[in-house]
């Protein structure tokens, strides 16, 4: 049974890895929003790419604009946070 645990474990340090790396794409990707960057740089086509799903998915239950500003990065990066915070409270309560 606890080779079951272990393989449980490891899923979800892959997963925490996962949304730690989305959430710090969100922010690249909201701070790239400022600067206004060619649209035609593939990185920059990357990022918004992989973030437009989730502000869409965001801007479909909560208005997330506000005097200019788009609020969707700062709600999906709490929303990844309290999913990080509960993950990982799950797994620290397995039994190893």
């Amino acid at each position: 049974m606890s080779v079951i645990m272990e393989i449980l474990q490891g899923l979800g340090a892959i997963a925490l890895s996962v949304i730690n790396i989305y959430i710090w794409v969100v922010i690249i990707a909201a701070l790239l929003s400022f600067v206004n960057p060619d649209p035609y740089n593939p990185i920059v086509q990357f990022l918004y790419r992989i973030t437009n799903p989730a502000y869409a998915f965001v801007r479909r239950f909560i208005k997330t604009q506000f005097n200019g500003i788009d609020l969707a990065p700062l709600v999906i990066i709490i929303g990844l946070q309290i999913l990080v915070v509960i993950l990982s409270s799950l797994l620290g309560a397995m039994p190893h």
